[in-house]
């Protein structure tokens, strides 16, 4: 169960990553190259330290899984999932559409998400049980066919041959292919935007913040086989403005 501490507490985990971050956007700061190939600045560890503090300060027993330091305690009943920047390259490029995910597991299943795009200052918090909100507002996610939908990836390099392939089925089908954005497109999928997001190969920290935003807008998220997100799946994932939508999605990412 998400409580209102825990809303107020993910959103406070936010400010401080944003405040860790703006500093650095746009201040050409050195970039690392990280083992698979990602890159890394200074803003990334910075923002995942400060929500690391904050929650060994506040939540000492909770677990953290985070894309820069590693994992604590991740076997505990309740995890919080970090991804610091997500869309690394875009914050290296000084563009906007970024952001950072914060997530909380129980017993494995996301109930608790933020996008947080501290440049632009659009922050969605979604949670179960709970409508999604954009900056306190409630987000809805629209009904399209695939005939008339806006699908969004982050970058047709990120599939090995056999998802470009599928993805391409979807892609074919669909009214307009759009790339780039990151988490950015899961946020406009839920405020009605975007109608469907592909990808593959994700992480974790990746898609967890995700799902709880998605759904709690109206949206549905699961794997490319329609099956429910959970720790452990292996990272294809789709999200839909409706059921009617990822239904179409799933069929032809099947083949």
């Amino acid at each position: 169960m998400v409580t209102d501490a825990d809303l107020v507490l993910a959103q406070r985990l936010a400010d401080a990553a944003g405040a860790a971050i703006r500093p650095h956007f746009r201040a050409l700061a050195a970039v690392e190259t990280k083992a698979d190939a990602s890159p890394v600045t200074v803003a990334d560890r910075a923002a995942e330290a400060a929500i690391r503090a904050m929650l060994a300060r506040e939540r000492p027993h909770d677990g953290v899984i985070g894309e820069e330091y590693g994992d604590d305690r991740p076997d505990a009943a309740r995890v919080w999932v970090i991804d610091p920047i997500d869309g690394t390259r875009s914050f290296i490029a000084g563009r906007p559409i970024f952001g950072t995910l914060i997530a909380l597991l129980d017993d494995g299943v996301p109930v608790l998400g933020v996008i947080d795009q501290c440049i632009g200052g659009d922050r969605w918090l979604g949670a179960a049980g709970r409508p999604t909100t954009l900056n306190g507002a409630p987000a809805r996610a629209r009904s399209r066919p695939l005939a008339a939908a806006h699908v969004a990836t982050s970058s047709p390099h990120y599939f090995d041959p056999a998802s470009h392939a599928a993805f391409d089925r979807v892609r074919a089908a669909a009214a307009d292919t759009m790339y780039g954005g990151d988490c950015y497109n899961y946020g406009l999928l839920a405020s009605g935007h975007v109608d469907l997001v592909v990808e593959s190969g994700l992480k974790l920290y990746d898609w967890a913040a995700l799902v709880p935003v998605v759904t709690g807008a109206g949206g549905v998220m699961t794997a490319w086989d329609g099956t429910p997100l959970r720790r452990g799946s292996d990272g294809r994932v789709v999200a839909a403005g409706d059921a009617r939508l990822l239904a179409e999605a799933v069929a032809l990412l099947a083949g």
